[in-house]
């Protein structure tokens, strides 16, 4: 009888995304770390209350890496993974949807944080595409309000203050507790109630695997600690265990 293929969780943090040209929020040439005002255009009482917020956070959607952005080597090996037969589901804390841009099935991935490529207005829940957003603000709109009802538009994102969908929260969750193989790659696990996750994989006896530059937090917890770039550490890991999985079926 064949055994049963591992269910392999993969956690992306921002640091999945660099090679990609976008920069990360805490490590050494992060976005906070550069510009510690840029935190309160991701606050959600400060973007509500203050329209030169809105109107800088705007501007900076405007001009976003993110739009230009190709899939690179890490987002490409998690979609080989699946296409060898491994079962595999994509927990992000991105917001850019390069895991969907590379090729994965989208109903593999749980944005934890929301998806950037969105907005959504928060008086009418009204949703529609960031570019055509864009465009507005590029056209002059500065602070580009909902064509529905008028009422204040945001990214598709879960800002500082809000809370998670509990509804995609509890499906990660269920994730991490079901999983053979939980990889913690790119985040530096300090973000509840993301960074549980990885807490909570190992606790139900997953396996657990952490690439990351610097130390985190679930390091003692980890089977393995990789601290090499990602772009060559994970293709490597999961290379690996999709041919692990193809010699035990």
């Amino acid at each position: 009888m064949a055994q049963r293929k591992p269910l392999v969780a993969l956690l992306s943090g921002a640091g999945i995304s660099t090679d990609s040209g976008i920069p990360d929020y805490r490590g050494p040439n992060g976005v906070w770390r550069r510009d510690p005002e840029a935190e309160k255009l991701s606050t959600y009482d400060v973007y509500m209350s203050d329209p030169e917020v809105r109107r800088r956070a705007w501007r900076t959607r405007r001009d976003s890496p993110a739009w230009n952005a190709r899939p690179n080597a890490a987002h490409e090996a998690v979609v080989r993974l699946e296409r060898a037969g491994v079962p595999v589901r994509v927990i992000t804390q991105n917001v850019d949807g390069l895991h969907q841009l590379a090729g994965l099935t989208p109903r593999k991935v749980l944005e934890l944080h929301g998806t950037a490529r969105e907005v959504v207005c928060t008086k009418c829940s009204a949703r529609g595409p960031m570019a055509e957003a864009l465009e507005r603000v590029v056209a002059g709109e500065e602070d580009p309000p909902c064509l529905a009802c008028g009422g204040i538009l945001k990214s598709a994102t879960v800002m500082f203050g809000q809370r998670l969908d509990p509804r995609v929260l509890s499906e990660a969750v269920a994730i991490a507790k079901g999983c053979d193989v939980f990889v913690a790659v790119g985040t530096s696990l300090q973000v509840q109630p993301a960074a549980s996750l990885a807490g909570l994989a190992a606790e139900h006896g997953a396996r657990l695997v952490i690439i990351n530059a610097e130390p985190t937090p679930y390091d003692p917890l980890a089977t393995e600690v990789v601290r090499t770039p990602i772009g060559t550490a994970l293709p490597a890991l999961l290379d690996t265990l999709a041919k692990e999985s193809t010699e035990n079926a």
